[in-house]
């Protein structure tokens, strides 16, 4: 068993989701620079409305799963909507609804994937592809993160195997470094092999790519990519809900086969409106363009001027902008002292992070004013300097 004191303790935010919160440790109102709140719809008045409608006029809750009496019609909607947003076509994709992209990542290897398939997976992927891999009995395979030469080897391993289907896996975006995995390439390799590419884009979607639509439309791979998991719990509104778009052959046996969706609650109406709500200010250009200008200004003002100032960075072309310091009591100490100066961050250390790699993140939102974005970089620079990070 953990020993108690290795246990770690959670901040009590007494306020909405926003740039500026108040936390209950008596810090006041400080600027939030750690989450995932990436176009700030978190508590926009647009998606706040939304989801009250469809309270009132859907009910609370269904008390159900999908199959039995959980399916209201603006559920089939939001599938359509997504399925709209990612580029309908000829009419050939799907989306099914999970209760979190946990929830979809933990759904989909187990259900698409047999004992005579194999699965190769980046190194680096999030948690819930790794916990999803392990329900399934494919193979499995791991390639160094991001490294295409790495994964073509693997992909000749499973076919020398003699594996059937072989599918590919990784995040869009690496969210502890915010690097962006180098889909195009990644395509020419799958399709070198006819695998099946499988994309985790919850930090992408929304916001990254010039419409928003996620890694996809940044690399122009949108249509070589076969599956694609996201969340409606980060740019698209804040709250809850994930799913799986693709063909509609493989979301099919999804809708039959995968036990978080079978046997897990159908989504509350009020995160429903939510999403249709945040998925219509991305898709209008007259609300998405104010949102993604500032949101990338703000990104390259903290880049630029944490670089000039002396910091190391991680990361590029994406709103997590991680503070490198290696040590994890110093990131400890850091955030630390940047809260007392009314900034939240936290720390990452091992095992979040590789040992000696500790870190702060720090991820930008369209919600932050440039005041407020220099106002972070200055107590950066004050605390950087305090605790000789930067001279």
């Amino acid at each position: 068993m953990r020993k108690a004191g290795t246990f770690k303790t959670e901040r009590v935010i007494t306020t909405p989701q926003s740039s500026s919160i108040q936390v209950a440790s008596g810090s006041g109102s400080v600027l939030n620079f750690c989450a995932n709140n990436y176009l700030g719809l978190a508590d926009h008045p647009a998606v706040v409305q939304k989801a009250d409608e469809f309270l009132h006029q859907w009910g609370n809750g269904l008390s159900s799963v999908r199959f039995i009496c959980g399916t209201q019609s603006i559920h089939k909607d939001l599938e359509q909507q997504i399925s709209d947003f990612y580029g309908n076509g000829s009419g050939t994709r799907d989306t099914i609804l999970y209760a979190s992209c946990f929830d979809a990542n933990a759904g989909v290897f187990e259900s698409l994937l047999t004992e005579n398939d194999a699965i190769i997976s980046d190194s680096l992927n999030h948690a819930s592809i790794i916990d999803g891999v392990r329900l399934c009995k494919a193979k499995r395979f791991r390639y160094a993160n991001g490294d295409v030469q790495d994964l073509e080897r693997q992909l000749q391993k499973a076919q020398e195997a003699g594996c059937q289907v072989k599918m590919v896996a990784t995040d869009g975006v690496f969210s502890m470094d915010g690097v962006i995995a180098p889909l195009r390439e990644i395509c020419d390799v799958v399709e070198k092999y006819d695998a099946v590419l499988f994309v985790d884009d919850a930090h992408a979607t929304g916001f990254l790519g010039k419409t928003g639509r996620g890694t996809g439309e940044y690399w122009d791979v949108v249509d070589r990519i076969h599956l694609v998991n996201s969340t409606l719990g980060k740019a698209l509104g804040g709250a809850s809900g994930g799913y799986t778009t693709g063909h509609q052959l493989l979301v099919s046996a999804l809708r039959n086969t995968s036990r978080p969706y079978l046997f897990s609650n159908t989504l509350a109406p009020s995160v429903v409106g939510a999403a249709r709500a945040a998925i219509d200010l991305v898709d209008n250009p007259a609300t998405r363009t104010p949102l993604l200008d500032q949101l990338w200004g703000n990104a390259k003002l903290f880049r630029d001027r944490m670089s000039a100032a002396g910091f190391t960075l991680a990361g590029k072309d994406h709103a997590i902008i991680p503070v490198m310091l290696g040590d994890a009591r110093l990131a400890s100490d850091m955030a630390d002292r940047l809260l007392k100066r009314g900034i939240y961050v936290i720390g990452f250390s091992y095992p979040v992070v590789p040992k000696d790699r500790a870190r702060i993140r720090v991820q930008i939102s369209a919600a932050h004013s440039v005041d407020q974005v220099n106002h972070a970089v200055d107590a950066f620079i004050e605390v950087g300097r305090e605790l000789k990070v930067i001279s």
